[in-house]
């Protein structure tokens, strides 16, 4: 099925099925063979606009798409149904490895109604958004599980700021490509920040600014999540010095504007 005005869009179709997915009978293999076929046949770049993304052999560890073009690598999570408040990832020593590395991946994730087998979501998660605080350490596997103390991790979605979920597909509509691209461009400042904890601070404040919900805001507004922003981060007595830092950050990143004084705008 076709969907979307978008020129860029018209050769995406949302149907994810193709009679190769019959020839398992897992069907978690399935899921695998049928999301990855759709996202090699339709996905672009967002890095960099290149209208083919490459598929990395089986078992890559540095994820399972890659960009020929700018060097970008994806790892695909796909869900039937919605994505829900947190993914089930791998290792969790791995994952915050790979988060203070050069290997860690951009996250493609991808939901899909199981009745149809037709696309409902499909984002992307920038790597510059993976910090610590994203990610949920499991519970070790219990002594008689055949990998028994084996150490999971979760993906925390809704820890992530909004502008870090980057919709090719959102609710079944086709994004343009030149707003997947421009969207994708506003917070690679963030790759600039290689020191995790000062990162860690900008998507804070980041999170606080999507949760006023409003375009424009005022400085109390952020204020009122002092107490909030002082558990996060215990080590920090001074709290409000600490968000006019961040928030004078992101302006000269310009991802907020100064109205004027004590008042922003989301740019």
């Amino acid at each position: 099925m076709l969907r979307g005005p978008n020129p860029d869009a018209r050769a995406m179709n949302l149907n994810i099925y193709n009679k190769i997915g019959d020839d398992y009978k897992s069907a978690s293999q399935k899921a695998r063979v049928l999301t990855e076929r759709w996202v090699d046949k339709f996905i672009f770049c967002p890095n960099c606009g290149c209208l083919k993304i490459e598929k990395h052999k089986n078992n890559n560890p540095a994820g399972d798409f890659y960009c020929s073009n700018c060097n970008e690598d994806y790892e695909l999570k796909s869900k039937q149904n919605v994505i829900g408040s947190k993914i089930v990832d791998g290792a969790y020593r791995t994952m915050i490895e790979r988060l203070t590395g050069d290997n860690n991946p951009n996250f493609f994730l991808l939901n899909y109604n199981p009745d149809n087998f037709e696309v409902r979501d499909f984002l992307v998660i920038p790597k510059h958004f993976f910090v610590p605080g994203i990610i949920e350490k499991r519970k070790p596997l219990a002594p008689a599980a055949r990998r028994a103390g084996w150490v999971g991790c979760n993906i925390i979605i809704k820890n992530i700021p909004q502008t870090g979920k980057i919709f090719f597909v959102c609710d079944s509509k086709i994004e343009a490509k030149e707003k997947v691209l421009a969207n994708w461009k506003k917070t690679l400042f963030l790759r600039e920040e290689m020191e995790i904890q000062a990162k860690g601070w900008l998507l804070d404040i980041m999170r606080c600014v999507d949760k006023i919900n409003k375009k424009e805001f005022i400085l109390d507004d952020i204020y009122a999540f002092e107490r909030e922003l002082s558990q996060l981060h215990p080590e920090n007595r001074h709290i409000k010095d600490k968000i006019r830092q961040q928030l004078q950050i992101l302006r000269d990143k310009n991802y907020l504007d100064f109205v004027s004084r004590g008042y922003y705008r989301i740019t």
